[in-house]
């Protein structure tokens, strides 16, 4: 069995395109030592030579993100590695790995955030999954919702800010494997693609220290804005319903910084960007169930996708509170 050309990266897909996926299995040192500089950069791996073991990769990515499980049994192993331009957080699920850096030293307990500089790595039964993000998109995220285009985005610290954060993180993964990636349907739609970036990047901004972290603390001085702003941010949001829109490009729309956006919202229509955008998408999926016709193909899950809701739970739920009934009779009536 050759090694397998995995032909993308994190960084490699546009939204809107198909989410890549491969598994590789072996039991070759060879191979397995090849997918592991593939995958995870990892060089120089060794193993003791002549033990039995086999390894398992599955990898799942779209756009700027990739989720990655690797599953190794039998000799212990080791190896140098170094992801220039990602960032990865890796949770154990089995096994134990310990990661070693100039800075820290890295367990198994919880999720941790790889060192983007030079490490050394070793593992013995191990069964880890990471997730990884363009490190470009999120300093580009970090830097529109600072409202400070010169941010340098840099990590201070490997382990979650409290506890809580770090189970959030885990449970977002988990979500992101188990109900996202896995479903063409809902991975079709460039909305989703779109706002799993955008819950990936956010938490881990604000899962582990960092510098934005750090700016955010930073009074804000900006002067309270007039109607105006709010006034151009609705606009916009009703104008891009089904595109790629955030607080930062409703901001950027607004003429204010995303904090400033933030205040404004709160103290003129007593909720925020997001919420406003998400209440008026949930407006545009009641208008396609409207409209559809089931024995044409038209389904709940599909019109949920098409406007960004990816759990079918707390949309049917949100569109009882909104419309006194499930999505499911109004497409029928």
């Amino acid at each position: 069995m050759g090694v397998p050309q995995w032909g993308w990266g994190v960084a490699l897909l546009g939204m809107g395109e198909k989410v890549q996926r491969s598994v590789f299995t072996t039991g070759d040192r060879a191979e397995a030592m090849a997918v592991l500089e593939e995958v995870y950069a990892v060089r120089g791996a060794r193993r003791a030579p002549h033990e039995k073991f086999s390894m398992r990769v599955s990898t799942a990515g779209v756009g700027p993100v990739s989720l990655e499980r690797v599953r190794w049994q039998g000799a212990p192993a080791g190896g140098i590695g170094e992801h220039p331009g990602v960032l990865r957080v890796g949770r154990v699920l089995g096994g134990a790995v310990v990661v070693t850096s100039a800075r820290d030293t890295l367990g198994s307990r919880g999720p941790f955030l790889l060192p983007q500089r030079p490490y050394t790595s070793r593992w013995e039964g191990l069964d880890i999954l990471s997730l990884s993000l363009d490190a470009a998109v999120v300093q580009d995220q970090a830097r529109a919702r600072a409202g400070y285009e010169t941010l340098r985005l840099e990590f201070t610290g490997a382990r979650p800010v409290s506890p809580a954060l770090g189970r959030y993180w885990a449970e977002l993964t988990a979500h992101v494997g188990r109900d996202l990636l896995p479903r063409d349907e809902v991975m079709s739609s460039p909305v989703l693609q779109a706002q799993m970036t955008r819950a990936l990047v956010t938490a881990l901004l604000h899962t582990f220290p960092n510098s934005f972290l750090e700016r955010l603390q930073t009074p804000d001085r900006e002067p309270l804005p007039g109607s105006g702003g709010v006034r151009r941010a609705v606009a916009f949001i009703e104008e891009h319903l089904d595109a790629d829109i955030g607080v930062a490009e409703i901001a950027a729309a607004a003429r204010m910084s995303p904090r400033g956006l933030q205040a404004a919202f709160r103290r003129q229509k007593d909720t925020t960007p997001t919420a406003y955008l998400r209440a008026a998408r949930l407006e545009g999926a009641h208008r396609d169930l409207l409209a559809g016709e089931p024995a044409v193909g038209v389904s709940v899950e599909a019109v949920a996708a098409r406007w960004g809701f990816t759990h079918r739970g707390r949309f049917a739920a949100a569109y009882r509170d909104r419309y006194g009934q499930s999505p499911a009779t109004t497409l029928r009536s």
